[in-house]
């Protein structure tokens, strides 16, 4: 594919089954991690934890100017009933991500997809968004960070509308730190609602190739949520 060099891990992308199934097994560890995430592939196990690799077609990605923001969510947002902050809780997030519902025993996020995804966060790639109620963890989102690109992994909610509280503030934050593309990897019927749209994957790759050498960076700061309804 224009504008990468070929992968020290997996085969090319266009080998991935109907599905986006690319390969099946290997190691979480943060080589094998970075690689697939410059390259478009992502991580979700399957069969009882079993490691598989996916790189779907068409991929699924919100543009950063096309967020649908209802009114009744914008006035949710202003309304002062939750307060956001970034990378402030995110085990708690993951934990919410892997645990909320009936997630708890039957959720891609394995114990080790999780402590992957810390020592991401650790080095400063792996970033969450956490939306709070009266001092308690009431919803939140995360996803890796590579030059002007963020692949948003998983979010969750405790309280009704905190999932997308923190989507709006991450999706606002990520205009204002300048990136380029925010890969949600699926298309479901949730986040259609909000605007996710679908991209052949030959398009989506030439568009992080470029993301990527963006000189983007989360920042250790949220950046302000403004609404042109507000």
């Amino acid at each position: 594919m224009k504008g990468f060099a070929p992968s020290k891990f997996f085969p090319p992308v266009e080998m991935a089954d109907e599905d986006g199934l690319l390969a099946v097994g290997g190691e979480l560890g943060t080589a094998w991690l970075l690689d697939a995430y410059a390259h478009g592939i992502f991580p979700w196990p399957i069969l009882d934890g079993l490691l598989a690799w996916w790189s779907p077609d068409p991929r699924a990605v919100i543009e950063l100017d096309q967020l649908h923001v209802s009114r009744r969510l914008a006035r949710t947002v202003r309304s002062g009933r939750f307060a956001v902050t970034c990378d402030q809780d995110f085990r708690g997030v993951i934990l919410g991500c892997a645990t909320v519902g009936d997630r708890l025993g039957h959720t891609w996020l394995t114990d080790d997809m999780q402590e992957a995804y810390y020592k991401l966060h650790e080095l400063g790639i792996a970033h969450s968004i956490e939306v709070w109620q009266e001092g308690r963890l009431a919803g939140g989102i995360y996803g890796v960070a590579l030059g002007g690109a963020f692949s948003g992994e998983s979010m969750f909610y405790l309280v009704r509308d905190a999932s997308k509280v923190a989507l709006v503030h991450l999706v606002a934050h990520l205009a204002a730190r300048g990136f380029e593309l925010f890969d949600i990897q699926q298309l479901t019927p949730h986040t259609m609602r909000l605007g996710a749209t679908a991209m052949p994957r030959r398009l989506f790759l030439n568009r992080l190739a470029k993301a990527l050498r963006s000189p983007a960076n989360f920042g250790d700061r949220l950046e302000p949520f403004c609404h042109p309804n507000s």
